[in-house]
């Protein structure tokens, strides 16, 4: 399993584009990809969950991954945090 902190970094947040891209991402793994913020966890496969966090320029939120492809999937929605979701837009 892997286990990172995340800080979004988008001005406006996970709002419903960036939330999309991490949805998309995620769904394209077989490994069970969760975020947490405070005492929520979501699945990241899951739109309603990831917008459900409300997650605002600055939060944190714990990034857990376990699968077999694990680190592929970690790799790219780590990735997409420190890009600022410019691919979103």
């Amino acid at each position: 399993m892997i286990e990172k902190t995340l800080t979004v970094n988008n001005k406006l947040g996970l709002h419903a584009r960036p939330s999309a891209k991490v949805v998309q991402t995620a769904s394209r793994f077989k490994a069970e990809i969760s975020l947490t913020r405070g005492n929520m966890t979501i699945n990241a496969k899951s739109m309603l969950g990831v917008m459900a966090l409300a997650a605002e320029f600055g939060c944190e939120l714990i990034l857990k991954v376990d699968g077999v492809d694990e680190k592929d999937a970690a790799k790219e929605i780590i990735s997409l945090f420190k890009n600022q979701f410019k691919d979103a837009y």
